[in-house]
């Protein structure tokens, strides 16, 4: 009985050992199946990851490990939907070719908190100047000013600007400090804050394109804004330097101002005298033909009988003359041309008056 009992025994060990392995085979397949669905998966979503999109006013530049992809003009990408390996394979460098770029300068201004600059609080001035933490810029007339520049540019040349400098951003920094540093050296303080202020930001902007165009940034500089104040230390002594300029401004401003009105008068004033001489030469000279055409006129009268000419004028001048006149006498020449003897009683006699009826 034991031996049956054994030998069945001997029968099923083999058969569950069987079972098991099979069952275990069914596992390792089916966690084998969810894994190669899962490495597919992630293959998926890493190649997916790769897709990327540059804007409208972007370019885009693919780096795989860290040397661009494409030559000259092809290694930059337009707008649209591109494809890269996902990092750290590739890397996507974006553009932005026409967004504007700002960049300020970093030297020149005494030391201010960026909360200070929102909230437009000054730290008080102190005694003096603390050139460990105080920036300044030195004049050419040996005065100390603060300056600050503000550069506004686009990209033109990305790949010089992406693969020329470790950082262009940096650079054209650096370069916009050195600019203002070196053009404040050639004006003098009054000129920076007050007599030439515009004079010396165009001087400014005209150093940094120079410094950019030799550097090759890569950049197109669009304006640069300069802003220049006194020391704090000084502000009242160069408020009364700027109160006295005005003053002499306005006065330089009267004086020629008055110059020009005077100018102007006397300018009209001649021109009338002119305009007055030039009418009444014109006018002396038509009388004067008009007399000479009028004795030319008369000539031949004159010529042909000389003394009833001068009786008849004498004639029409006299009554002229005498058109107003109560008694006339006129005496003609004697004939033997002397003159006649002309006597008048001045005292003539009153005239008789009238009698009438005496009134009642």
């Amino acid at each position: 009985m034991s031996d049956e009992h054994e030998h069945h025994h001997e029968h099923e060990a083999p058969e569950a050992v069987d079972a098991g392995s099979q069952a275990l085979a069914e596992a390792l397949g089916s966690s084998f199946a969810i894994v190669k669905i899962v490495m597919l998966l992630m293959v998926v979503l890493f190649l997916g990851s790769g897709f990327f999109q540059v804007g409208p006013s972007e370019k885009a530049v693919i780096l795989r490990f860290g040397r661009p992809v494409g030559e000259g003009k092809g290694v930059l990408l337009g707008p649209g939907l591109h494809w890269s390996f996902p990092y750290p394979i590739d890397e996507v460098v974006k553009i932005p070719i026409t967004e504007i770029q700002k960049v300020t300068s970093t030297t020149g201004w005494y030391f201010t908190t960026p909360e200070q600059e929102l909230s437009g609080e000054e730290l008080p001035a102190g005694p003096s100047l603390n050139p460990a933490i105080d920036g300044y810029a030195i004049t050419a007339d040996r005065n100390i000013v603060h300056t600050r520049a503000t550069l506004n540019y686009h990209i033109e040349d990305p790949i010089a600007y992406i693969f020329n400098f470790a950082s262009a951003s940096n650079t054209i920094q650096n370069t916009l400090n050195q600019a203002l540093l070196s053009t404040a050296a050639k004006f003098n303080v009054d000129d920076i804050l007050t007599r030439d202020a515009a004079g010396f930001q165009d001087a400014v902007l005209a150093r940094v394109s120079d410094l950019t165009e030799q550097d090759q940034l890569g950049i197109v500089i669009d304006n640069c804004q300069v802003f220049s104040v006194a020391p704090r230390q000084l502000k009242d002594v160069f408020d009364r330097v700027t109160i006295a300029q005005q003053n002499q401004s306005k006065q330089i401003y009267d004086a020629n101002t008055y110059r020009d009105k005077t100018l102007l008068n006397a300018a009209a004033q001649a021109s009338a005298i002119t305009t007055e001489a030039a009418t009444a030469s014109t006018n002396y000279v038509k009388a004067i033909q008009a007399d000479a055409k009028a004795f030319t006129d008369l000539l031949p009268a004159f010529e042909m009988n000389r003394n009833l000419f001068a009786q008849q004028k004498l004639a029409e001048t006299m009554a002229l003359v005498l058109t107003n006149v109560q008694d006339k006498f006129f005496l003609p020449q004697r004939a033997d041309g002397q003159p006649r003897e002309l006597r008048i009683q001045l005292n003539r006699e009153p005239p008789e008056q009238k009698t009438g009826p005496a009134n009642p």
